[in-house]
């Protein structure tokens, strides 16, 4: 038999035999050397820092290795609400009897915010949509804001300049607080615009009254063409942001019995027919 004080010693340095453990050379290093001079201070390979980074590089991967994007989600576009029209903000609309926002051939909406205007904007179309800001009704030396859809499907806000039949785009942009969407075969906008710009050619105050020039039509890789009719429709009076009213002018088709050129005719053919022939 071993004698118990061999085996003891026998175990004693077999311990001391092993190779110590990352661990163990950590604390090593932390506390004392062999010779019982300190330790080198040296941060652990598998310190909370380390493992922190590793755990936010990880955590903000997708499957691929590409990190998920920062930037919060955008909210859905609001809809327009047309029971607020004529009470809390103004709208015109073209199009057939009782159309809305999302039914009529356009749509627009005015109200004050502050020292900013407003505008909603809406039509039929998988191009533009524009209102312009006239002093005469006639196309021509004309303010216009428009919505343009463009081929990655978004929907942004330009600036333009009437130069007789012509809409010259202007950098000078005063529209803030964007939003724009294409849906069901519609482009509808919202957006602010100051009150009151420098005086300028191409920018009129809005706090003035004006005709307002309504149009739309397609577009061909983000950049308008020509207006989907020949006589866009227009006020028939000039329009003020400090009053809010409902107004709706019926499209060609639903004009049949409210034209006055019809009516008369309507009357003349009528009297024809009454006093008959000899």
């Amino acid at each position: 038999m071993i004698p118990l004080r061999v085996l003891v010693l026998v175990i004693h340095c077999g311990w001391w035999g092993v190779a110590p453990s990352p661990t163990d050379e950590g604390a090593l290093r932390s506390g004392h050397g062999e010779h019982g001079e300190p330790g080198h201070q040296e941060p652990h390979k598998d310190s909370y820092s380390t493992f922190a980074s590793e755990f936010l590089e990880s955590r903000y991967l997708s499957d691929d290795g590409y990190p998920f994007p920062t930037a919060p989600p955008v909210d859905p576009f609001a809809r327009i609400k047309v029971s607020d029209c004529g009470i809390t903000k103004g709208c015109i609309r073209y199009g057939k009897p009782g159309c809305d926002a999302e039914t009529c051939d356009y749509f627009l909406s005015y109200r004050r915010i502050g020292t900013d205007v407003e505008y909603e904007m809406s039509s039929d179309t998988d191009g533009w949509v524009a209102v312009g800001f006239s002093s005469d009704k006639k196309m021509g030396g004309d303010d216009v804001m428009g919505c343009v859809h463009d081929d990655n499907g978004r929907v942004r806000i330009h600036h333009f300049y009437n130069v007789g039949q012509w809409a010259k785009e202007i950098k000078r942009n005063p529209a803030r607080d964007e939003e724009g969407i294409f849906e069901n075969n519609r482009v509808t906008c919202r957006f602010k615009r100051p009150l009151y710009v420098p005086r300028e050619e191409t920018l009129v105050d809005l706090h003035l009254s004006w005709y307002y020039l309504f149009a739309w039509g397609p577009a061909i890789q983000g950049s308008i063409t020509r207006h989907d009719i020949d006589n866009p429709p227009v006020s028939d009076h000039m329009i003020s942001i400090y009053k809010y009213e409902d107004i709706f002018m019926p499209s060609t088709a639903y004009q049949t019995f409210n034209s006055p050129l019809c009516l008369l005719l309507i009357v003349a053919l009528t009297f024809y027919l009454l006093m008959g022939t000899p």
